[in-house]
Protein backbone atom coordinates (compact mmCIF):
# COMPACT_ATOMS: atom_id res chain seq x y z
CA UNK A 1 0.00 0.00 0.00
CA UNK A 2 1.11 3.48 -1.13
CA UNK A 3 1.99 6.33 1.72
CA UNK A 4 -0.42 8.89 1.36
CA UNK A 5 -0.22 11.83 -0.32
CA UNK A 6 -1.73 15.16 1.23
CA UNK A 7 -1.78 18.21 -1.06
CA UNK A 8 -2.22 21.19 1.74
CA UNK A 9 -2.69 24.64 0.03
CA UNK A 10 -2.44 27.92 2.40
CA UNK A 11 -3.69 31.51 1.92
CA UNK A 12 -2.13 34.48 2.65
CA UNK A 13 -3.74 35.15 5.92
CA UNK A 14 -2.24 31.77 7.16
CA UNK A 15 0.97 32.85 6.52
CA UNK A 16 0.83 36.59 7.18
CA UNK A 17 3.78 36.63 9.71
CA UNK A 18 6.90 34.69 10.91
CA UNK A 19 4.78 33.29 13.97
CA UNK A 20 1.78 32.30 11.75
CA UNK A 21 4.47 30.72 9.12
CA UNK A 22 5.28 28.60 12.38
CA UNK A 23 2.13 27.57 12.66
CA UNK A 24 1.86 26.35 9.90
CA UNK A 25 4.77 24.50 10.23
CA UNK A 26 4.19 22.74 13.08
CA UNK A 27 0.54 21.55 11.47
CA UNK A 28 2.84 19.98 8.12
CA UNK A 29 4.66 18.44 10.55
CA UNK A 30 1.93 16.88 12.10
CA UNK A 31 0.60 15.77 8.96
CA UNK A 32 4.38 14.18 7.69
CA UNK A 33 4.30 12.40 10.78
CA UNK A 34 1.11 10.92 10.76
CA UNK A 35 2.83 8.86 8.05
CA UNK A 36 2.01 11.15 5.08
CA UNK A 37 3.66 12.45 1.91
CA UNK A 38 3.06 16.23 2.09
CA UNK A 39 3.04 19.05 -1.23
CA UNK A 40 2.51 22.30 0.20
CA UNK A 41 1.47 25.30 -1.50
CA UNK A 42 1.73 28.83 -0.07
CA UNK A 43 0.37 32.14 -1.28
CA UNK A 44 1.83 35.40 -0.77
CA UNK A 45 1.79 36.74 3.02
CA UNK A 46 -1.17 38.65 3.20
CA UNK A 47 -1.33 42.35 2.14
CA UNK A 48 2.00 41.45 0.30
CA UNK A 49 0.15 41.37 -3.43
CA UNK A 50 -1.75 44.54 -2.72
CA UNK A 51 1.85 46.21 -1.31
CA UNK A 52 3.13 45.11 -5.13
CA UNK A 53 0.36 46.45 -7.17
CA UNK A 54 0.39 49.94 -5.27
CA UNK A 55 4.11 49.94 -6.26
CA UNK A 56 2.98 49.25 -9.93
CA UNK A 57 0.50 51.75 -10.00
CA UNK A 58 2.56 54.11 -8.56
CA UNK A 59 5.34 53.71 -11.23
CA UNK A 60 3.44 53.39 -14.27
CA UNK A 61 -0.52 52.40 -13.79
CA UNK A 62 -0.12 50.83 -17.81
CA UNK A 63 2.67 48.84 -17.04
CA UNK A 64 3.36 45.72 -19.19
CA UNK A 65 1.75 42.62 -18.15
CA UNK A 66 4.51 40.69 -18.34
CA UNK A 67 6.51 42.63 -16.15
CA UNK A 68 3.56 43.25 -13.57
CA UNK A 69 3.60 39.50 -13.09
CA UNK A 70 7.39 39.34 -12.62
CA UNK A 71 7.05 41.94 -9.91
CA UNK A 72 3.70 39.50 -8.44
CA UNK A 73 5.30 36.73 -8.50
CA UNK A 74 7.85 37.36 -5.80
CA UNK A 75 5.31 37.55 -2.91
CA UNK A 76 4.67 34.03 -3.82
CA UNK A 77 8.71 33.35 -3.80
CA UNK A 78 9.20 34.46 -0.46
CA UNK A 79 6.70 32.81 1.33
CA UNK A 80 7.40 29.65 -0.36
CA UNK A 81 11.12 29.84 0.55
CA UNK A 82 10.30 31.11 4.21
CA UNK A 83 8.25 27.65 4.85
CA UNK A 84 10.20 26.06 3.92
CA UNK A 85 12.87 27.40 6.24
CA UNK A 86 10.29 27.16 8.90
CA UNK A 87 9.83 22.91 7.82
CA UNK A 88 13.77 22.87 8.52
CA UNK A 89 13.40 24.82 11.86
CA UNK A 90 10.94 21.55 12.49
CA UNK A 91 13.17 19.09 12.05
CA UNK A 92 11.74 18.10 8.37
CA UNK A 93 13.40 17.42 5.08
CA UNK A 94 12.28 20.69 2.98
CA UNK A 95 12.67 22.03 -0.61
CA UNK A 96 10.72 24.79 -1.92
CA UNK A 97 9.79 25.13 -5.95
CA UNK A 98 8.74 28.26 -7.82
CA UNK A 99 6.18 27.72 -10.66
CA UNK A 100 9.09 27.50 -13.37
CA UNK A 101 11.06 24.89 -11.85
CA UNK A 102 8.13 22.44 -11.44
CA UNK A 103 7.11 23.83 -14.87
CA UNK A 104 3.38 24.70 -14.25
CA UNK A 105 3.21 25.57 -18.17
CA UNK A 106 0.18 28.22 -18.77
CA UNK A 107 -0.83 30.58 -21.56
CA UNK A 108 0.63 33.84 -21.78
CA UNK A 109 -2.81 35.96 -20.18
CA UNK A 110 -0.30 37.61 -18.07
CA UNK A 111 -2.24 39.04 -14.91
CA UNK A 112 -5.07 35.84 -15.42
CA UNK A 113 -3.12 32.91 -16.92
CA UNK A 114 -4.50 29.55 -17.18
CA UNK A 115 -2.79 26.06 -16.71
CA UNK A 116 -1.88 23.97 -19.67
CA UNK A 117 -0.26 21.03 -18.26
CA UNK A 118 2.45 20.52 -14.86
CA UNK A 119 5.35 18.42 -14.74
CA UNK A 120 5.46 16.86 -11.70
CA UNK A 121 8.78 15.01 -12.08
CA UNK A 122 10.63 17.54 -9.77
CA UNK A 123 7.89 17.35 -6.81
CA UNK A 124 7.74 13.33 -6.72
CA UNK A 125 11.57 13.28 -6.57
CA UNK A 126 11.63 15.20 -3.74
CA UNK A 127 8.95 13.47 -2.45
CA UNK A 128 10.47 10.29 -3.15
CA UNK A 129 14.10 11.56 -0.92
CA UNK A 130 11.91 11.88 1.88
CA UNK A 131 11.17 15.68 1.39
CA UNK A 132 8.00 18.11 1.79
CA UNK A 133 7.78 20.40 -1.24
CA UNK A 134 6.73 23.78 -0.63
CA UNK A 135 5.49 25.11 -3.96
CA UNK A 136 4.59 28.69 -5.01
CA UNK A 137 1.15 29.38 -5.89
CA UNK A 138 -0.73 31.85 -8.19
CA UNK A 139 2.23 31.35 -10.56
CA UNK A 140 3.21 29.16 -13.93
CA UNK A 141 5.62 30.20 -17.25
CA UNK A 142 4.52 30.16 -20.87
CA UNK A 143 5.78 28.27 -23.59
CA UNK A 144 8.51 30.80 -23.96
CA UNK A 145 9.59 30.41 -20.48
CA UNK A 146 8.07 33.77 -19.24
CA UNK A 147 6.73 34.22 -15.74
CA UNK A 148 3.02 34.25 -15.42
CA UNK A 149 -0.07 34.90 -12.62
CA UNK A 150 -3.09 32.87 -12.25
CA UNK A 151 -5.08 35.85 -11.47
CA UNK A 152 -6.91 36.75 -7.43
CA UNK A 153 -7.00 33.19 -5.58
CA UNK A 154 -4.81 31.68 -8.11
CA UNK A 155 -2.83 29.16 -5.41
CA UNK A 156 -5.95 27.46 -4.72
CA UNK A 157 -5.90 26.57 -8.61
CA UNK A 158 -2.44 25.74 -8.42
CA UNK A 159 -2.92 23.39 -5.52
CA UNK A 160 -5.66 21.12 -7.22
CA UNK A 161 -3.76 21.44 -10.31
CA UNK A 162 -0.72 20.32 -8.50
CA UNK A 163 -3.02 17.41 -6.68
CA UNK A 164 -4.38 16.15 -9.92
CA UNK A 165 -0.32 15.56 -11.65
CA UNK A 166 0.28 14.02 -8.28
CA UNK A 167 -2.79 12.07 -7.76
CA UNK A 168 -2.78 13.25 -4.19
CA UNK A 169 -5.18 11.70 -2.00
CA UNK A 170 -6.43 14.38 -0.50
CA UNK A 171 -6.64 18.46 -1.88
CA UNK A 172 -6.86 20.61 1.36
CA UNK A 173 -7.42 24.59 1.29
CA UNK A 174 -6.58 26.64 4.66
CA UNK A 175 -8.11 29.91 4.23
CA UNK A 176 -9.05 32.29 7.26
CA UNK A 177 -12.85 30.87 7.22
CA UNK A 178 -13.16 27.07 8.58
CA UNK A 179 -15.43 26.00 5.59
CA UNK A 180 -18.27 26.90 3.52
CA UNK A 181 -21.17 28.67 4.63
CA UNK A 182 -24.33 29.20 3.24
CA UNK A 183 -23.74 33.00 2.99
CA UNK A 184 -21.44 35.28 3.84
CA UNK A 185 -20.85 35.29 7.98
CA UNK A 186 -19.86 38.62 7.67
CA UNK A 187 -23.52 39.72 6.33
CA UNK A 188 -25.37 37.08 7.85
CA UNK A 189 -23.31 36.30 11.60
CA UNK A 190 -25.63 32.79 12.53
CA UNK A 191 -24.62 31.36 8.77
CA UNK A 192 -24.56 27.65 8.81
CA UNK A 193 -21.34 25.97 7.87
CA UNK A 194 -21.79 23.26 5.71
CA UNK A 195 -20.54 19.44 6.88
CA UNK A 196 -20.99 18.26 2.70
CA UNK A 197 -21.15 20.06 -0.51
CA UNK A 198 -21.73 18.63 -3.90
CA UNK A 199 -19.13 19.97 -6.92
CA UNK A 200 -21.35 21.17 -8.94
CA UNK A 201 -23.16 23.40 -6.28
CA UNK A 202 -19.34 24.78 -5.23
CA UNK A 203 -18.96 25.44 -8.76
CA UNK A 204 -21.66 27.16 -8.97
CA UNK A 205 -20.98 29.27 -5.28
CA UNK A 206 -17.49 30.09 -6.62
CA UNK A 207 -18.73 31.39 -10.22
CA UNK A 208 -21.63 33.14 -7.99
CA UNK A 209 -19.17 35.28 -5.73
CA UNK A 210 -18.46 33.14 -2.96
CA UNK A 211 -15.00 33.59 -1.99
CA UNK A 212 -13.69 30.71 -0.10
CA UNK A 213 -12.38 28.88 -3.64
CA UNK A 214 -11.34 30.33 -6.82
CA UNK A 215 -13.82 28.85 -9.42
CA UNK A 216 -11.09 27.22 -11.59
CA UNK A 217 -10.11 25.32 -8.65
CA UNK A 218 -13.19 23.81 -8.66
CA UNK A 219 -13.19 23.33 -11.85
CA UNK A 220 -10.22 21.39 -11.92
CA UNK A 221 -11.24 19.29 -8.82
CA UNK A 222 -14.87 18.43 -10.83
CA UNK A 223 -12.39 17.91 -13.92
CA UNK A 224 -10.06 15.39 -12.49
CA UNK A 225 -11.82 14.07 -9.74
CA UNK A 226 -9.54 15.59 -7.14
CA UNK A 227 -10.99 15.03 -3.35
CA UNK A 228 -11.02 18.84 -2.32
CA UNK A 229 -11.47 19.97 1.59
CA UNK A 230 -12.15 23.14 2.72
CA UNK A 231 -11.02 22.53 6.63
CA UNK A 232 -14.59 20.54 6.60
CA UNK A 233 -16.05 17.73 4.99
CA UNK A 234 -18.30 18.18 2.33
CA UNK A 235 -23.50 17.23 1.65
CA UNK A 236 -25.98 17.51 -0.76
CA UNK A 237 -29.18 16.56 1.63
CA UNK A 238 -30.64 20.27 1.08
CA UNK A 239 -32.34 21.85 -1.52
CA UNK A 240 -30.79 25.22 -0.78
CA UNK A 241 -27.26 25.00 -0.21
CA UNK A 242 -25.88 29.20 -0.36
CA UNK A 243 -27.08 32.08 -0.96
CA UNK A 244 -23.88 33.90 -2.80
CA UNK A 245 -23.29 37.68 -3.57
CA UNK A 246 -21.11 38.73 -6.33
CA UNK A 247 -20.78 42.89 -6.13
CA UNK A 248 -18.27 42.82 -9.15
CA UNK A 249 -21.36 43.52 -11.79
CA UNK A 250 -22.50 45.72 -14.06
CA UNK A 251 -24.13 46.35 -17.29
CA UNK A 252 -24.68 47.24 -20.75
CA UNK A 253 -27.81 48.04 -22.79
CA UNK A 254 -28.07 48.26 -26.49
CA UNK A 255 -31.37 49.76 -26.38
CA UNK A 256 -34.34 49.94 -29.50
CA UNK A 257 -31.82 48.08 -31.72
CA UNK A 258 -33.31 46.54 -35.23
CA UNK A 259 -33.91 42.82 -34.77
CA UNK A 260 -32.68 41.01 -37.53
CA UNK A 261 -30.80 37.69 -38.20
CA UNK A 262 -26.96 38.11 -36.76
CA UNK A 263 -27.12 40.91 -34.28
CA UNK A 264 -25.70 38.45 -31.37
CA UNK A 265 -22.94 37.92 -33.01
CA UNK A 266 -22.35 41.62 -34.20
CA UNK A 267 -22.80 42.73 -30.48
CA UNK A 268 -20.81 40.07 -28.46
CA UNK A 269 -18.31 39.35 -31.31
CA UNK A 270 -16.13 42.21 -30.41
CA UNK A 271 -16.80 41.76 -26.93
CA UNK A 272 -15.11 38.30 -27.15
CA UNK A 273 -11.92 39.80 -29.30
CA UNK A 274 -11.47 42.08 -26.66
CA UNK A 275 -11.34 39.16 -23.72
CA UNK A 276 -14.32 40.85 -22.13
CA UNK A 277 -16.20 37.94 -20.16
CA UNK A 278 -19.92 38.30 -20.47
CA UNK A 279 -22.25 36.98 -18.01
CA UNK A 280 -25.85 37.34 -18.07
CA UNK A 281 -27.40 38.25 -21.12
CA UNK A 282 -31.31 39.60 -22.14
CA UNK A 283 -33.08 40.25 -25.23
CA UNK A 284 -36.73 41.80 -24.88
CA UNK A 285 -38.48 42.07 -28.60
CA UNK A 286 -40.60 44.54 -29.38
CA UNK A 287 -43.49 44.40 -31.52
CA UNK A 288 -42.02 47.04 -34.08
CA UNK A 289 -39.18 45.17 -34.88
CA UNK A 290 -36.73 46.47 -32.43
CA UNK A 291 -35.18 44.49 -29.57
CA UNK A 292 -33.36 46.13 -26.38
CA UNK A 293 -29.95 43.76 -25.52
CA UNK A 294 -28.74 43.97 -22.26
CA UNK A 295 -26.25 42.28 -20.38
CA UNK A 296 -23.59 41.67 -17.42
CA UNK A 297 -20.10 41.86 -17.24
CA UNK A 298 -17.29 42.55 -14.30
CA UNK A 299 -17.10 45.77 -12.79
CA UNK A 300 -13.34 46.14 -14.13
CA UNK A 301 -14.24 45.58 -17.55
CA UNK A 302 -17.16 48.54 -18.15
CA UNK A 303 -14.38 50.91 -19.06
CA UNK A 304 -13.36 48.93 -21.87
CA UNK A 305 -16.57 47.65 -22.89
CA UNK A 306 -18.47 50.89 -23.30
CA UNK A 307 -16.62 52.83 -26.28
CA UNK A 308 -16.60 49.25 -28.49
CA UNK A 309 -20.73 49.04 -27.72
CA UNK A 310 -21.09 52.69 -28.40
CA UNK A 311 -19.26 52.45 -31.58
CA UNK A 312 -20.91 49.52 -31.74
CA UNK A 313 -24.33 50.98 -31.31
CA UNK A 314 -23.70 53.82 -33.96
CA UNK A 315 -22.93 51.03 -36.88
CA UNK A 316 -26.46 49.08 -35.99
CA UNK A 317 -28.84 52.01 -35.08
CA UNK A 318 -29.65 51.81 -31.41
CA UNK A 319 -31.23 54.30 -30.06
CA UNK A 320 -28.89 54.35 -26.78
CA UNK A 321 -26.31 52.79 -24.87
CA UNK A 322 -26.69 52.67 -21.02
CA UNK A 323 -24.75 51.83 -18.27
CA UNK A 324 -25.00 51.10 -14.82
CA UNK A 325 -22.32 49.82 -12.48
CA UNK A 326 -24.55 50.07 -9.28
CA UNK A 327 -25.84 46.52 -9.37
CA UNK A 328 -25.15 43.07 -8.02
CA UNK A 329 -25.61 39.48 -8.27
CA UNK A 330 -27.35 37.41 -5.53
CA UNK A 331 -27.80 33.48 -6.35
CA UNK A 332 -29.39 30.95 -5.00
CA UNK A 333 -27.87 27.46 -5.00
CA UNK A 334 -28.82 24.24 -4.71
CA UNK A 335 -29.28 20.59 -6.13
CA UNK A 336 -32.36 20.18 -8.40
CA UNK A 337 -33.66 23.76 -8.16
CA UNK A 338 -35.19 23.66 -11.77
CA UNK A 339 -36.76 20.29 -11.00
CA UNK A 340 -38.43 21.65 -7.51
CA UNK A 341 -41.74 23.75 -8.30
CA UNK A 342 -42.21 26.95 -6.99
CA UNK A 343 -38.64 27.96 -5.28
CA UNK A 344 -38.11 30.68 -7.91
CA UNK A 345 -41.65 31.93 -7.32
CA UNK A 346 -40.81 32.00 -3.30
CA UNK A 347 -37.67 34.02 -4.00
CA UNK A 348 -39.78 36.34 -5.74
CA UNK A 349 -42.29 36.80 -3.27
CA UNK A 350 -38.59 37.05 -0.64
CA UNK A 351 -37.47 39.93 -2.36
CA UNK A 352 -40.89 41.40 -3.34
CA UNK A 353 -42.10 41.30 -0.19
CA UNK A 354 -38.71 43.83 0.82
CA UNK A 355 -39.54 46.21 -1.37
CA UNK A 356 -36.46 44.93 -3.79
CA UNK A 357 -36.84 44.83 -7.56
CA UNK A 358 -35.05 42.07 -10.02
CA UNK A 359 -33.31 43.59 -12.77
CA UNK A 360 -32.46 40.22 -14.74
CA UNK A 361 -33.27 36.75 -13.76
CA UNK A 362 -31.09 33.68 -15.18
CA UNK A 363 -31.43 29.64 -14.12
CA UNK A 364 -29.74 26.36 -14.55
CA UNK A 365 -30.53 23.37 -12.76
CA UNK A 366 -28.71 24.13 -9.39
CA UNK A 367 -29.33 28.18 -9.02
CA UNK A 368 -31.25 30.96 -9.72
CA UNK A 369 -29.56 34.38 -10.38
CA UNK A 370 -31.15 37.43 -9.84
CA UNK A 371 -29.21 40.93 -10.51
CA UNK A 372 -30.87 43.79 -8.08
CA UNK A 373 -29.76 47.22 -7.39
CA UNK A 374 -26.36 47.63 -5.23
CA UNK A 375 -28.44 49.24 -2.33
CA UNK A 376 -29.99 46.15 -1.35
CA UNK A 377 -27.43 44.00 -1.72
CA UNK A 378 -27.17 42.96 2.23
CA UNK A 379 -31.08 43.00 2.81
CA UNK A 380 -31.30 40.85 -0.09
CA UNK A 381 -29.13 37.89 1.04
CA UNK A 382 -30.10 37.88 4.81
CA UNK A 383 -33.95 37.89 3.52
CA UNK A 384 -33.29 35.02 1.25
CA UNK A 385 -30.98 33.19 3.69
CA UNK A 386 -33.64 33.69 6.52
CA UNK A 387 -36.57 32.18 4.76
CA UNK A 388 -34.39 29.43 2.10
CA UNK A 389 -31.59 28.04 4.58
CA UNK A 390 -33.15 28.89 8.34
CA UNK A 391 -36.28 27.98 8.01
CA UNK A 392 -35.92 25.39 5.80
CA UNK A 393 -32.75 23.74 8.31
CA UNK A 394 -35.58 23.76 11.15
CA UNK A 395 -38.83 22.50 9.15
Amino acid sequence: MSTPLVVQKYGGSSVGSIERIRNVAKRVARTARAGNRVVVVVSAMAGETNRLLGLIADLAPDAAHRESDVILASGEQVSCALMAIALHAEGLAARSFLGHQIRIETDDAHGRARIRSIDADNICRALDKGCVAVVAGFQGCDEHGNITTLGRGGSDTSAVAIAAATAADVCEIYTDVDGVYTTDPRIVPHARKLERISQEEMLELASLGAKVLQIRSVEFAKRYGVNLHVRSSFNENTLVSGIALDRDQAKITLASVPDRPGLAEKIFGPIAEHGIIVDMIIQNAGEDGHTDMTFTLPRAELARALPLMRTLGDEIGAAAVRDEASIVKVSVVGLGMRSHAGVAVRIFQILGSEGINIQMIATSEIKVSLVIDEKYAELAVRALHKELVEKESVE
